[in-house]
């Protein structure tokens, strides 16, 4: 990737559990980037679970400020709901403890927070908890598998669309009320996707883009993939050890795939929140995405305060 031609690199780790790759492995990676850049500006970014993390980890990642996803779904009844170990014990304590020690050392720490059938039924407890915590850049995933046992409908863990829309608007106004000045104290980055495409500016959040296909996929093989939820087959482009990465994300094939997610539904072309979904994520779409009541219930609900702060910026 450091041949590319680029002035910006960046390195996303995750898997699986990037850190079963041991510190030492990342120590190399630190060095192969230092050694074979450019003059090139190469961020990286690590998504963990935080369990194998420890005050070595910590100082590493501050050192060359790793950006880290934490996966932490809020206080210990919520987190501990699905996030077991091999032996049926919750895993939130160490996790929060984790946090702590990250925090502690300067690393810049962002929380993953997946939304379920069970914790969505806690949006303030869980804001309330992560803003105490320190973890004020909070992502909030919404849980959809489908289950093949029964022909691909949700699975039972997955979040209800209604409710998951509800959810939204409760964290909206707790975000809202701790802004002070007109800024926000906190960074909810689904929310603050919605500001920028209000504002005229691209969102960071790929899936409410109007097409995919802005980064890729490369495997502990080599094998390179259009999206980390497209690790199949038929979205395999190549191997690094064959081709260049940079011919790969330009080529026809890749863009095909981010063109398949303007394929909407007349449904879709004639809503009036289009411009802000975009139809969803292509993954969680059957016809139409499985969370549009959500979406179509957060934004009604939401913009007005969303216009305001829009104005407030202008």
């Amino acid at each position: 990737m450091l041949r590319q031609d680029s002035d910006n690199l960046s390195f996303s780790w995750q898997g699986g559990e990037p850190t079963l790759m041991g510190l030492p492995f990342f120590q190399v990676a630190i060095e192969y980037e230092m050694t074979f850049g450019r003059g090139q500006t190469v961020s990286n970014a690590l998504q963990t679970n935080g369990i194998a993390l420890d005050r070595s980890w910590a100082a590493f990642l501050a050192r060359y400020r790793f950006l880290v996803g934490l996966s932490l779904d809020g206080p210990e009844h919520i987190h501990d709901h699905y996030r077991l170990n091999l032996a049926g014990k919750g895993t939130w304590r160490t996790v929060h403890e984790r946090a702590q020690m990250l925090l502690d050392a300067g690393v810049s720490v962002n929380s993953l927070v997946v939304v379920t059938d069970y914790s969505v039924r806690y949006p303030k407890e869980i804001y309330s908890y992560l803003k105490e915590l320190g973890l004020v850049y909070m992502q909030f995933i919404p849980c959809y598998e489908r289950d093949p046992s029964t022909n691909g409908l949700p699975a039972a863990y997955s979040v209800p669309p209604d409710a998951y829309g509800e959810f939204l608007c409760a964290v909206f106004d707790e975000w809202l009320k701790d802004f002070e000045d007109g800024k926000p104290t906190t960074s909810v980055r689904f929310f603050e996707s919605l500001v920028a495409i209000q504002s005229g500016l691209p969102p960071n959040d790929c899936t409410l883009l109007s097409e995919c296909g802005t980064y890729l996929v490369v495997e502990h093989n080599g094998d390179i993939y259009s999206c980390d939820f497209y690790v199949t087959p038929d979205w395999k482009l190549g191997n690094v050890n064959d081709n260049l990465l940079v011919t790969i994300f330009s080529g026809e094939r890749q863009r095909e795939f981010g063109r398949i997610k303007a394929l909407l539904p007349d449904e879709c072309l004639s809503c009036k929140w289009l411009s802000l979904c975009q139809g969803g994520c292509p993954k969680d779409r059957a016809k139409v995405s499985y969370f549009c009541p959500a979406f179509r219930r957060f934004f009604k609900y939401s913009d007005s305060a969303f216009k305001r702060l829009v104005n407030l910026g202008n």
